[in-house]
């Protein structure tokens, strides 16, 4: 631009001197001739302002040029960051279906609940009221027995009464069992109620249109519902003549393995299974073998048990503890690996309440395991749902609840069942294995947990 107004103030002063010169006195025109060129200094001052205006020119249209290329790298960049945005958009929508259709899901689920519920109302009222008739009819038949019986003393002349009378208490025993069955089922669809009810308010509070990781994740781990260990209570607990466990048991003369009722000293009264293979009596408290069984359960199942003793279980704390407080006991690990090799440690062992999270105290006494299980330390019991303190997330990391040290990667036999080189070493890392004194971990194709008196003769 300076260049111009340079150019433009050079133009005048050149023609304002052509003016002059034209405009001489006559003598000077009659004696030179009239030129018919402009003179070469005006001629250089003319050409100087042109190169001067050209690079002028020249170095607007670069800046200009300059300009324009910020400009389009601008819309370049507002274009992908709309492209960008756009396609947050579609992510954002896609996941608000997902979550309308889980929605949907969960209300579905929630009416079907509760029909279920108004059902299982209707029948226990009517078993209630069923139950009140009964009753009320085996009140009477009582008054008809005693009448009977006082007027005709002797068990032996009334036999149609007899009969009629433990007719009458199986049937009121078994409307008993059913009430009991109708209680804990409706327990179970009330939790589960409870569970959808929360999942919703969670939904709720997160909003539909801005959904987060945060509330997804809040969804992958609900209390789990898994039913308890199958045969582990008896309604026999009028017995008084119940062996104490496997070993009491084995010495009165039963040296087949199988389930078998006992009393704990605390009067307790459970099924356990009594293994004898070896020669020896042996109370099961955990078997693995095939992976039926999800063992990643909550503390309350693995308080009081899990499984089938037909296949895999978890025969519960509460019960090992009820029985190890009776005598001093011997702990024993039978491992088989996918070579079907097998191995075998025993220890000794202590093992606390409910209020020390089950910790157990062991010493090695025999076997062919090293470092099966740390030795000489206090092992507290943590789940998922239940950490020790000092117990890190060993349960969260590695599945499955069990006895952890103070650190976690150590030996796990209630982590997930895998199957050799079906996984990455991470998903080993969280199988079922124990770790040998150079660190390798050994993947285990099945495991027993056994526990037994130190003196066989105890419980005789």
């Amino acid at each position: 631009m300076h260049t111009i107004k340079i150019f433009l103030f050079i133009v005048p002063l050149v023609i304002s001197s052509r003016i002059d010169t034209d405009n001489s006195p006559l003598d000077s025109i009659s004696s030179e001739p009239k030129s018919r060129f402009a003179m070469l200094d005006d001629v250089k001052i003319l050409a100087n302002g042109l190169l001067q205006l050209g690079h002028g020119l020249k170095d607007f249209v670069h800046k200009t040029k300059g300009q324009i290329n910020d400009i389009f790298q601008k819309l370049n960049i507002f274009d992908q960051s709309f492209y960008d945005l756009s396609l947050q958009t579609n992510e954002i929508r896609e996941e608000e279906k997902e979550l309308r259709r889980t929605t949907s899901k969960l209300r579905v689920r929630n009416e079907e609940v509760k029909n279920m519920s108004l059902e299982l109302n209707s029948k226990l009222e009517n078993l209630l009221e069923e139950k009140t008739v009964l009753q009320q009819k085996v009140s009477t038949l009582e008054e008809q027995l005693m009448n009977l019986l006082q007027s005709q003393p002797g068990p032996q002349e009334h036999p149609e009464v007899t009969s009629l009378k433990s007719f009458v208490e199986q049937q009121d025993n078994s409307i008993k069992d059913l009430l009991q069955t109708v209680e804990e089922q409706y327990k179970q669809l009330s939790q589960q109620h409870s569970q959808i009810k929360e999942i919703e308010n969670q939904l709720r509070k997160t909003g539909i249109q801005e959904p987060t990781e945060n509330s997804l994740s809040s969804k992958s781990r609900a209390p789990r519902t898994t039913p308890p260990l199958q045969l582990n209570e008896t309604k026999n607990i009028e017995q008084d003549d119940l062996p104490a466990d496997c070993s009491a048991i084995y010495n009165r003369g039963e040296h087949t393995s199988g389930v078998y009722a006992i009393r704990t000293s605390n009067s307790q009264v459970f099924n356990v299974y009594c293994d004898t293979q070896s020669g020896s009596p042996w109370t099961l408290i955990q078997h693995r073998k095939d992976g039926s069984q999800d063992f990643n359960e909550t503390w309350e199942n693995y308080k009081n048990g899990f499984g089938r003793f037909d296949g895999e279980f978890w025969l519960g704390l509460e019960k090992i503890y009820a029985i190890v407080q009776q005598s001093n006991y011997i702990l024993r690990l039978e491992l088989q690996d996918w070579k079907d090799s097998k191995h075998y440690v025993e220890y000794s062992l202590r093992l606390g309440s409910h209020e020390t999270n089950y910790t157990l105290h062991l010493a090695k006494t025999a076997g062919n395991v090293p470092e099966a299980l740390p030795e000489h330390g206090d092992l507290m019991f943590s789940t998922w749902d239940h950490r020790a303190k000092g117990q890190l997330y060993c349960p969260e990391s590695y599945a499955g609840g069990w006895w952890w040290y103070d650190v976690c990667g150590e030996n796990n036999l209630n982590g997930k069942y895998n199957k050799p080189r079906a996984k990455s070493k991470p998903d080993r890392r969280r199988g079922i294995y124990w770790r040998s004194q150079n660190g390798k971990l050994h993947s285990i194709k099945s495991s027993k947990i056994m526990i037994q008196p130190t003196d066989l003769e105890s419980f005789e």
